[in-house]
């Protein structure tokens, strides 16, 4: 490896320098999505208990502790509890489209590492094999096979690091990319059943004021009517 870096030339260096910084995001984004992972069905199960006892602050609590996206699109909700359902389904989409760039950051950068390793190699194969045909023609036609042969292999070396750098960007940028999903699919999720339990509990209100006179006639109890002018 040692001698190919030595033989390719200073687009060698620009390539290894991609690769290291493409690793770098990699492992940098790895740490933050398994940090933005959560377990949606379990909290939301947690929360739905404190919900129907009407217990918003704790709930609000639970969330701020969490510090992951689901956590804070779901404390967006809670935070307007009383609002109507369409204006809460506004307030969980607003709040996830604010997760997204932090869950695709770096991410393009990756992808135009994926897409320039190829080209920065096929460059320092086209500046080496130009090299090599001037060396050849200023010499007058006097070369052997060998050195042209070694200029050439020479020029195919930044190629052959281009990919080296390519291929393991562009899987660092599928692998990050579906992580990035799989977390956003939990956001869409957290969203519409936060919703459906802050209705609920709304719901249930109603229904407990709607049946309290049925409860009164059931123990004979009458209701004085008001007196007529």
């Amino acid at each position: 490896m040692t001698e190919l870096i030595s033989k390719g030339g200073p687009l060698v260096w620009l390539l290894m320098a991609c690769l290291g910084f493409a690793t770098a995001i990699f492992l940098e984004r790895l740490a933050y999505f398994h940090r933005a992972s959560m377990n949606v069905g379990e909290f939301l199960a947690g929360l739905a208990a404190l919900i129907r006892r009407k217990n918003y602050a704790e709930a609000l609590q639970e969330c701020v502790a969490t510090r992951v996206p689901a956590g804070r699109v779901i404390h967006a909700a809670l935070l307007r509890h009383h609002s109507p359902r369409e204006q809460l389904k506004e307030i969980v989409q607003e709040a996830g489209q604010l997760e997204v760039p932090r869950l695709e950051r770096y991410l393009a950068i990756l992808n135009a590492i994926a897409h320039a390793g190829p080209l920065i190699g096929l460059l320092g194969t086209v500046i080496g094999l130009l090299d090599s045909f001037t060396n050849l023609s200023s010499a007058n036609g006097i070369t052997t096979h060998a050195e042209v042969a070694r200029g050439v292999y020479q020029s195919l070396v930044t190629s052959a690091l281009g990919l080296v750098v390519a291929i393991p960007a562009y899987l660092f940028f599928a692998f990050l990319s579906a992580r990035s999903r799989s977390i956003m699919h939990d956001l869409e999720r957290a969203g519409v059943e936060i919703v459906n339990l802050i209705e609920d509990a709304k719901s249930a209100d109603n229904i407990v004021e709607f049946r309290q006179p049925a409860a009164d006639e059931a123990t004979g109890r009458v209701r004085p009517r008001k007196a007529q002018s």
